[in-house]
């Protein structure tokens, strides 16, 4: 049976996708919490930056991959994007609608697991995915569905933790390893899912290889820009033909 990561253990394929979505469902009520404490609010910033990158007008159908909470989604539909959320975790899926929901907007939400999206070929001006490929089984299984539903013409926002500056990793490692699985069971009450956190980036793809598993994916001006000091970063690229 093929084997993968899951943080730093290898286990089989299908036991990571279980996995992941208990992890999801265990963290959910107190996710967007710990989302602010762990990052200081970067997150809000470097997701604020993907939105505008994205460059998404009224009237544009937009996918939300592993929408979580929603915050990408919402602001999509801010943006007046016909939006659609996904997520693996049912949990994370219904704290998403419901907090579009309370802004009084009706956003379809559909479960599926992003490596077999349930959608015809060419629909989506844009597909986005904001921390959730590094936690997908087969990622370039998913980065080809992404661009499969992609119209010609359509572009894909990955935004995901990558590989931080190199002078900064001793003291990055410290919170990582240290302050993270601490603060994960002081708020959230599981250590264990944000030491998975800390180990998950370290084994996902630097920047320069997932810019070049969104071209093998058929993806072309394929860029990607850092987001403190690579803590984050964005990756863009576009379905020309």
């Amino acid at each position: 049976m093929a084997e993968t990561d899951f943080g730093f253990e290898r286990v089989p394929e299908a036991e990571k996708a279980r996995r992941v979505r208990a992890l999801f469902e265990r963290v959910a009520p107190r996710y967007d919490l710990m989302n602010d404490l762990m990052s200081a609010g970067l997150h809000r910033l470097w997701k604020a930056f993907a939105v505008e990158v994205a460059r998404v007008r009224a009237g544009e159908r937009v996918l939300d991959v592993a929408s979580g909470s929603g915050d990408l989604a919402r602001a999509f539909a801010r943006r007046g994007a016909e939006t659609w959320m996904i997520d693996a975790s049912g949990a994370m899926l219904v704290r998403g609608r419901d907090r579009l929901l309370d802004e009084g907007r009706l956003v379809p939400a559909v479960q599926c697991d992003a490596e077999r999206l349930p959608f015809a070929d060419r629909v989506f001006d844009c597909v986005a995915v904001g921390f959730g490929l590094r936690n997908m089984t087969r990622k370039e299984a998913a980065l080809a569905e992404m661009v499969r539903v992609l119209k010609t013409g359509g572009r894909l926002l990955v935004l995901e933790f990558s590989r931080i500056w190199k002078p900064l990793e001793p003291a990055y490692d410290l919170y990582s390893f240290r302050v993270l699985p601490w603060l994960g069971a002081v708020v959230a009450g599981d250590a264990d899912a944000y030491r998975y956190l800390a180990e998950s980036i370290r084994v996902h793809p630097d920047q320069a290889t997932l810019a070049a598993m969104m071209e093998a994916a058929g993806l072309e001006r394929v860029e990607y820009f850092n987001l403190t000091a690579g803590i984050a970063a964005l990756h863009r690229g576009w379905k020309l033909r």
